[in-house]
């Protein structure tokens, strides 16, 4: 992935004052000029699947609520998740396009096999913003989050949970997400940048769909071969594979877990984190990505040339498109120690949402009140 910063560029736009309508921004004789509108606005959202909670949890209201409000309520978002199903999510792209939403946020189940869909997007004169993943075809922008970034936090974290006595004598076993999302292969190649060289890789696996089952069975079958008392720790992309990884590990009988890292600061990861169960999570502002994407849907289809490029001052490569507009979000570590300056200071989660009965005493142990 290249990331190349870009300052805001001056652009002059002059767009007709005809709210509710479809117009052409006037802005000289540009034939590519983009197509403008006031605030009745559609926005088509693909999500791509239900086993990670965040999506219907925080993406997609997050974003309808933003959509609205920057439309004055006569905005609205047509919503569907694909379950992680790539033909059902083409399938879902195209009832969009022949519904002629105004500009689509896709979220790609597979992103090289969207692309053909995100031509006829393109040829139906309506933009679409990659989000969170980097689909394929030619995409008008990109929001997501440092991938990267993601798994050089992981990495790091394990390394600092091993302490400095770690060495290539400690084995690691790697859950890595599905090889069609790109993003799991930036947060492995992020991940390896820290560990490579450190520590030793004794396991590896491109776990398919992110499916907890399915790294359930996946860890099954490394403490076969590595052994339950010489796994030191475990790469675990996100939360929902974490918990797979630890029930492999409950059923073989660890009852004291090495560190696990995990994603996403889902509610069960954060408790499990609480009680010791999992080491760390990397934390993403939901609402920091979700709202951003609104924005730039509905400043690109309002015709709001420099906020849009205000929005995306990053740039980025996919397989088939150069230099896409982009904004990539910051992350952090989320340990015991940060559960309050992070999901809760930001209003994800509540006090009483985390600490529930069974774990009173472990808030209670760490101030959380």
């Amino acid at each position: 992935m290249r990331r190349i910063a870009m300052s805001v560029a001056a652009v002059s736009t002059m767009v007709l004052p005809l709210a509710g309508c479809g117009v052409l921004n006037s802005a000289g004789d540009d034939a590519s000029a983009s197509p403008t509108m006031g605030d009745q606005v559609t926005v088509g959202l693909l999500l791509p699947e239900k086993a990670n909670t965040r999506y219907d949890k925080f993406d997609y209201p997050i974003i309808k609520s933003k959509v609205s409000e920057l439309t004055h309520k006569k905005g609205k978002v047509e919503y569907a998740n694909a379950d992680a199903d790539a033909g059902q999510q083409a399938d879902q792209m195209q009832r969009m396009i022949d519904e002629k939403v105004n500009v689509i946020l896709l979220d790609a189940v597979d992103s090289h096999a969207i692309a053909s869909t995100v031509k006829k997007a393109k040829d139906a004169g309506i933009p679409v913003i990659a989000y969170d993943r980097l689909a394929e075809g030619p995409i008008d922008a990109y929001i997501s989050f440092d991938n990267e970034l993601v798994g050089q936090v992981q990495g790091r974290s394990l390394l600092e949970r091993l302490g400095s006595g770690a060495g290539l004598s400690d084995k690691i076993v790697m859950m890595n997400g599905s090889p069609t999302d790109p993003n799991a292969k930036q947060f492995k190649e992020g991940a390896l940048s820290e560990l490579n060289g450190k520590v030793t890789i004794a396991d590896s696996f491109d776990t398919k769909d992110w499916k907890p089952e399915n790294a359930e069975a996946n860890m099954t079958e490394a403490i076969g071969k590595i052994g339950k008392a010489d796994i030191a720790a475990v790469y675990s992309a996100n939360d929902g594979m974490a918990a797979g990884v630890i029930k492999a590990l409950k059923k073989a009988g660890v009852t004291t877990m090495p560190p696990i890292t995990g994603q996403d600061a889902e509610l069960d990861a954060v408790q499990r984190i609480l009680a010791g169960t999992q080491y760390m999570s990397v934390y993403k502002s939901y609402p920091d990505e979700a709202e951003a994407a609104a924005q730039m849907a509905v400043a690109k289809v309002q015709g709001k040339d420099i906020q849009f490029d205000a929005l995306t001052q990053d740039r980025i490569d996919s397989p088939t498109d150069k230099q896409i507009p982009a904004k990539l979000v910051q992350v952090s570590a989320l340990t015991k120690s940060k559960i309050k300056e992070t999901v809760v200071a930001d209003g994800i989660y509540s006090v009483d949402d985390i600490c529930t009965a069974d774990y009173k005493a472990a808030c209670a142990a760490i101030g959380l009140r």
